[in-house]
């Protein structure tokens, strides 16, 4: 019999508090996430679902410096708009915080002088970009040039990465590099600059031999993973000259910040540490990361590297806490065939979405086309046709004919029945195993399959209610019409239970509907018998609006 006190963290990816959350992320990481969550917590696991705004590093200094604003102004101006999305698209965070918090601080600074003290940090000087007109050293972000991997060329690589090729970069490889700042060409060179750097080099035979353990990685984050290793893992810094972050606890390197990377990934662990620490048990969070747990890492494939390789080395350098149990990367969500992408404006953006659609059908829409293992296609013309097609047609319209009948021919309440025929059965033993297999689907993060295997149930349950015509058999036989009636609601019942994770708002309202006091959160229980006959039901509109086109 399954343990049903797992312990469950689901860390999401932290976004950069430098924009919006558009729908790219919303299928990478942070609806799969919900819906993962939300189906461990009703199977009775202990879950802990953590993240928060990323709110250092270049991109949130870049994106002030083009606001006029400064990067605790931006910080706060998109931390709340991230927050909104949200609450608006149902995305339930035990914890939301971020990276500005005394607590992650203290996390990250405790952990960089464990790593110092162990000899697996070190400093020695490494040559930077230095702008001659703004004065100043310029981290990766803050400069900008020509691709140089001949296959490419983009001519937006950052010194750190091409966003178009996922190629890594040095600095000094791009071709006709500019400064960010003053976005000039002429004015950069080269000097030595002293930092900090995380000995990745040590963890090498320890990381291969634990990634070629992950049997249960998808094929292309061990593939990715692997391939990052294959020519060995190069020490990497993990300070940076800037004055915007966590402040490296060294005298005499006030002027420098900890970099990004390294930090933000430990703010799993600072989030968790956060989330107890004004509970009564504060070593709560000791449960989640040193004991029998199971941690899932969500995010998209350009994230992968620095959770399946730097985060564990950070992980075993401080020792006695437990590495990722999954890492569920997905790939890229398209819009209309091209990359989604916040510089080049090209995004539908969550909350402007769900200022215009429905909650249920944004998440039902994006939920059907998850990336999970190639690049897939979204468009507003797609979600309007699941909305109408699916929610609408296929299962709204299923539970708005078969209440509207009890309604009406069985005095608004459920019917009770003597007996149930074969096909009856049927429907009732596919539920069942419906509730087995999109269990399954889910806690092996295949949260698209597991829709596929409800909207099955739906279509058979359609079907039979064609086939049986108890709209004809209330005329001629009452019996057999009430007993297909009570086999459709208690099939609808079970759709409840089964949607909850995806689409929450409706089975909350179907909820109510079938004649049950209100409740914000379900069991991963169903019967047959959980319809008791003669509870009143309550009609209260359809459970979906068809979009006009």
């Amino acid at each position: 019999m399954e343990n049903k006190n797992k312990n469950i963290l689901v860390s999401v990816a932290w976004p950069y508090a430098n924009g919006r959350i558009h729908i790219g992320h919303l299928a990478g990481c942070y609806l799969p996430a919900d819906i993962f969550a939300r189906l461990n917590r009703m199977i009775g696991n202990n879950v802990l679902m953590v993240s928060g705004s990323d709110a250092h590093g270049t991109p949130v200094v870049i994106s002030a410096l083009k606001e006029g604003k400064t990067p605790e102004e931006l910080f706060q101006y998109y931390d709340n708009d991230i927050n909104k999305t949200w609450s608006n698209l149902k995305i339930n965070f035990d914890l939301f915080t971020s990276t500005r918090t005394q607590n992650h601080e203290e996390v990250v600074q405790n952990i960089f002088l464990d790593l110092l003290e162990k000899d697996l940090i070190y400093s020695k000087d490494m040559i930077l970009p230095y702008c001659e007109d703004c004065k100043r050293f310029l981290a990766d972000r803050y400069v900008e040039g020509t691709c140089p991997n001949k296959d490419c060329n983009s001519k937006d690589a950052r010194g750190d990465q091409c966003d178009d090729c996922g190629k890594t970069l040095d600095p000094k490889d791009l071709i006709d590099m500019i400064c960010k700042i003053c976005s000039k060409s002429d004015v950069i060179d080269f000097k030595n600059s002293e930092h900090y750097f995380l000995k990745l080099s040590y963890f090498e035979n320890e990381l291969k031999n634990w990634l070629n353990s992950k049997n249960n990685f998808k094929p292309n984050v061990q593939k990715t993973s692997l391939g990052f290793m294959s020519e060995g893992l190069m020490d990497r810094p993990i300070t940076r000259d800037i004055d915007w972050g966590i402040k490296v606890p060294i005298d005499g390197w006030e002027d420098k910040r900890i970099y990004v990377w390294f930090e933000a990934v430990i703010g799993y662990l600072s989030a968790s540490i956060e989330y107890f620490s004004d509970k009564k048990n504060k070593d709560q969070w000791k449960e989640f990361w040193k004991m029998d747990s199971e941690s899932y890492y969500f995010m998209g494939k350009d994230n992968i590297i620095f959770h399946s390789v730097i985060l564990p080395a950070i992980l075993l350098g401080k020792g006695d806490l437990n590495l990722p149990y999954n890492i569920p990367a997905n790939e890229y969500l398209n819009l209309e065939g091209k990359q989604l992408s916040t510089s080049r404006n090209w995004a539908l953006w969550a909350n402007e979405l769900s200022d215009i659609y429905e909650t249920d059908s944004i998440r039902y829409s994006l939920a059907s086309n998850l990336p999970e293992n190639s690049d897939t296609n979204f468009s507003l013309d797609e979600l309007i046709r699941s909305n109408n097609q699916e929610l609408v047609a296929a299962y709204g319209n299923l539970v708005n004919r078969v209440v509207n009948m009890s309604i009406k021919n069985f005095d608004s309440i459920i019917p009770s029945i003597s007996e149930i025929d074969d096909d009856g059965k049927e429907i009732l033993a596919f539920c069942k195993e419906t509730m087995s297999n999109v269990k399954t689907e889910i806690l092996q993060t295949r949260i698209r399959s597991g829709l596929r295997e409800i909207m099955k149930l739906c279509g058979k349950v359609n079907k039979y209610i064609d086939q049986k015509e108890p709209w004809k058999l209330v005329k001629t036989d009452k019996d057999k019409a009430s007993e297909v009636i009570w086999v459709c609601l208690s099939a609808i019942n079970c759709l409840k239970i089964l949607f909850y994770p995806y689409i929450p708002d409706s089975s909350v309202k179907l909820h109510s509907i079938l004649g049950f006091e209100h409740k914000s959160e379900f069991e991963w229980e169903w019967n047959e018998n959980d319809l008791p006959p003669g509870q009143s039901l309550s009609f209260s509109g359809p459970l979906f609006k068809k979009i006009e086109d």
